[in-house]
C-alpha cells in the first residue's frame, strides 16, 4: 500500500518542484545590462581559434548540470551541440540527448525533453505526454473507444566530488484509467485483461508505475565509464527504446504491433544491469523477470531474477544509433507459464537537425521470438518522424509481423500462423502555450493487410482512425 501511494507523489513532486523553480531560474537568465560608460579607445584583438572540424564527433567530457528547458534540437540554455558541449548523462560522459528509454541509446542528435531545476546538491528535472484519443477500428473484430494515454516523469541527479553520479527516476501513467482491455488496435496481440484470456486486436494498458528505477555511473577514464541500474519496475538491456520514448515514434498515440517482439520487456517486475561504456561502444547485461505484467495495472509485483539480456549499441556519429540484443525470457505470458523464449533485436535509428528548429528522426528495427519448440516468428518496423520546425510533425509507420495468436481461443495458446502487416500515416500540430508548455491536435489513418485465411474474420483489409489531443511539458 505504502508503494501505491509514494510511487505517484515521488513523480508528481519532482515535476511541481521543476516547474516553478524553472520559470524562477530563467527570470534570472539574462544578467542586467551595464550601466553606460565612456567608450574605451579601440584595441587590436586576437583573431578567435580555428574550429575544430572533427570536435563535433568526439564525446563531451562529463560537466556539472545545467538549467534549462528543452523545445527543440538546441535543447537548452548554454548547450552548443555543434561544439560537441551539452548536458551529460547521468550514466556517463555523452550528452543527455542520447538518453532514451532504461539504459538505451538513441542518436545526440534527438531531442531531450525536460523542464530542469536544482535543489541544493540536486537536479531535478521533469516532463510529461498526455494524449486525449478517439479510436475508431473498422470491421468485424473492430470497436471505438475514447481513452487518455502518455506518461509523467520525474527524476533527481546528483553529482559527486569523484565524477560519479547518482540518479533516481519514476515514471506513472494514466492508462490503468481506460480499463484492463485496452484499446482497440486490429493485429495486435498480447497479455490478457482478466487472466483467463488473450487480449487479441487490442493494445493493453500500461501499469500506472512504469518506473521506479535508480542508477550509479563511475568514470574510468577520459574515455571509459561503468554504470549500474535497477528498476522496480525497470527496462533491461534489450531492443531499441520503447516505442512511447522513441523520437521516430512518440508523436503517434499508436501502439506498434511489433510490441511484443521489440521492446514489451520494457515494464519488468526486477531489473539489474551492469554497463561499460568507451566513447560511442556501450557493452551491457541484464538479469530481470521473465513475466510481464499481468491484469492489475495498480499493483507492484514480486521482483524475479530468472531472465537475462545481453546488448551492444553503438554510435558511431551524433546522427546514428545501432544496437543488437538478445534476451532469453522465461515464462513471458502468463496464459502460457510453462512456455519460455529467447529474443533477438537489431535496429538502427536515425536522426537528422532540419534547419534552425527542425528534426528527422527514423528507426528500422527487426525482432525474433522463439519459443520452446523451436518455433520462430519475426517481425519488421521501419517508422519515421519529420518535424521542419516546433509546430508540424509528420509521421509514419510500417510492420509486418509472423503470429500465431489472433485465432487463439479462449486460455490463449496457439493457432495458424500468420504473416500480417499495418500501416498508417498522421500528424500532429502544436501551440505552444507557455515557454514549457504545448498544446497539439493530431490525427492519423491506417491501413491494415492480411491473408486470405483471416479475410473472412477481419472482413477484409480493414482499416482504422484516432483523432486525438495531446498536452507535452518539456
Amino acid at each position: 500500500m505504502a508503494t501505491h501511494i509514494l510511487a505517484p507523489l515521488a513523480g508528481a513532486s519532482l515535476l511541481a518542484l521543476a516547474l516553478p523553480a524553472q520559470a524562477q531560474h530563467q527570470h534570472h537568465t539574462q544578467p542586467p545590462s551595464p550601466a553606460p560608460t565612456s567608450r574605451p579607445a579601440p584595441t587590436s584583438r586576437p583573431a578567435p581559434p580555428a574550429a575544430d572540424p572533427h570536435a563535433h564527433h568526439r564525446p563531451p567530457a562529463a560537466q556539472q548540470p545545467v538549467t534549462g528547458s528543452g523545445h527543440g534540437p538546441h535543447d537548452m540554455p548554454g548547450m552548443d551541440h555543434g561544439a560537441g558541449h551539452a548536458m551529460s548523462s547521468p550514466l556517463g560522459p555523452w550528452p543527455m540527448s542520447r538518453d532514451a528509454s532504461g539504459t538505451s541509446w538513441q542518436p545526440d542528435h534527438a531531442r531531450h525533453g525536460g523542464v530542469h531545476a536544482v535543489r541544493g546538491d540536486w537536479t531535478l528535472m521533469g516532463h510529461a505526454l498526455l494524449n486525449l484519443v478517439y479510436d475508431w477500428q473498422d470491421g468485424p473484430r473492430g470497436d471505438e473507444k475514447t481513452f487518455v494515454s502518455g506518461m509523467i516523469m520525474g527524476a533527481a541527479r546528483r553529482d559527486f566530488a569523484d565524477g560519479s553520479t547518482l540518479n533516481l527516476r519514476a515514471m506513472l501513467s494514466p492508462e490503468p484509467l481506460m480499463g484492463k482491455d485496452g484499446f482497440p488496435l486490429l493485429l495486435a496481440a498480447g497479455e490478457t485483461a482478466d487472466g483467463i484470456n488473450p487480449l487479441i486486436d487490442r493494445q493493453h494498458p500500461h501499469e500506472l508505475v512504469m518506473e521506479l528505477s535508480a542508477s550509479y555511473a563511475r568514470r574510468l577514464s577520459d574515455r571509459d565509464s561503468v554504470f549500474a541500474y535497477f528498476g522496480l519496475p525497470g527496462e533491461p538491456a534489450f531492443g531499441p527504446p520503447a516505442f512511447m520514448h522513441r523520437m521516430s515514434a512518440m508523436d503517434s498515440p499508436e501502439a506498434p504491433i511489433t510490441h511484443h517482439w521489440l521492446d514489451s520487456t520494457h515494464i519488468v517486475f526486477g531489473v539489474a544491469t551492469l554497463g561499460w561504456v568507451r566513447d560511442g561502444l556501450k557493452l551491457e547485461g541484464s538479469t530481470f523477470r521473465g513475466r510481464e505484467p499481468d491484469q492489475d495495472r495498480y499493483d507492484i509485483e514480486r521482483p524475479e531474477f530468472d531472465s537475462w539480456s545481453v546488448r551492444g549499441s553503438w554510435n558511431p556519429s551524433p546522427e546514428w544509433a545501432l544496437q543488437v540484443s538478445y534476451a532469453a525470457v522465461t515464462a513471458p505470458e502468463q496464459l502460457e507459464p510453462d512456455e519460455d523464449e529467447t529474443r533477438w533485436s537489431a535496429s538502427a535509428l536515425h536522426s537528422r537537425r532540419v534547419g534552425s528548429d527542425g528534426l528527422w528522426s527514423s528507426t528500422l528495427a527487426w525482432g525474433r521470438k522463439t519459443n520452446d519448440h523451436d518455433e520462430s516468428k519475426d517481425a519488421w518496423l521501419v517508422e519515421t518522424a519529420f518535424s521542419p520546425d516546433d509546430r508540424w510533425t509528420v509521421f509514419a509507420r510500417a510492420e509486418r509481423i509472423e503470429t500465431d495468436e489472433l485465432l487463439s481461443g479462449p486460455g490463449g495458446g496457439h493457432g495458424p500462423l500468420f504473416t500480417v502487416s499495418k500501416a498508417s500515416v498522421g500528424a500532429v500540430r502544436d501551440w505552444r502555450l507557455a515557454q514549457s508548455v504545448r498544446f497539439g491536435l493530431g490525427a492519423l489513418y491506417s491501413v491494415n493487410d492480411v491473408p486470405a485465411g483471416l479475410e473472412a474474420s477481419y472482413g477484409g483489409d480493414p482499416d482504422g482512425a484516432m483523432l486525438f489531443a495531446r498536452l507535452k511539458i518539456d
